[in-house]
């Protein structure tokens, strides 16, 4: 079956129309996977949702969650995006991650979380310190919750410290970057295609 993807920007932005430095990195991851031959179907700016707290899929009336959740898990592949904050992901990304935490009690016969055989990656962007801190934290909390995490899965930008050029004014984007998202799509697409081809087996009956 073709692999696809889906895009989810943790921008702090709530408004759609609203420029944000993370769509333009996913545009760039988008534009890589494309030449993988892979669709990222949808960008999703997750602060324009009301995704309740908790670590439940389903947090009540008005949650928009769980038909957020569905659409996650109706692709092979994530692509959680976000800006550095006070050194670390924002809060719309951590807001996601905590939700999926319910994937932990979710398990199938075979002991596999709802996110097995999928594949995620991060791209990051900001004006100060902290990509590396980022994606680890991401990979943990991605790793804990059943997500696998391809080789060179983060594809990041940070400018010039309290700098007031951010990644959506740069023009053209730098090749290091499309050199990264270019690995990026190459890995996290390969791996998709062995997992979907062979699932885990999770545990023996």
């Amino acid at each position: 079956m073709p692999i696809k993807a889906i895009a989810l920007n943790c921008t702090l932005k709530a408004a759609t129309g609203t420029p944000s430095s993370t769509d333009a990195m996913l545009e760039v991851l988008r534009r890589a996977f494309a030449a993988q031959g892979v669709a990222v179907t949808e960008s999703i700016r997750v602060a324009a949702l009301d995704i309740k707290p908790g670590v439940t899929s389903d947090e009540g009336m008005g949650d928009a969650w769980p038909a957020l959740r569905q659409r996650i898990l109706d692709h092979d592949i994530l692509i959680l995006g976000g800006p550095i904050w006070l050194g670390q992901p924002s809060s719309v990304a951590k807001r996601v991650l905590e939700r999926m935490d319910a994937f932990i009690a979710e398990t199938d016969a075979q002991g596999r979380m709802p996110s097995y055989g999928k594949v995620a990656v991060a791209a990051i962007v900001g004006n100060e310190d902290g990509a590396h801190a980022s994606a680890a934290a991401i990979y943990q909390a991605l790793s804990d919750v059943g997500w696998t995490i391809p080789p060179s899965a983060a594809c990041y930008w940070v400018g010039e410290a309290m700098g007031a050029v951010d990644f959506k004014d740069l023009d053209p984007v730098p090749e290091k970057v499309t050199q990264t998202a270019a690995m990026l799509a190459a890995s996290a697409t390969h791996l998709a295609g062995l997992l979907q081809a062979a699932p885990y087996p999770g545990q023996p009956d």
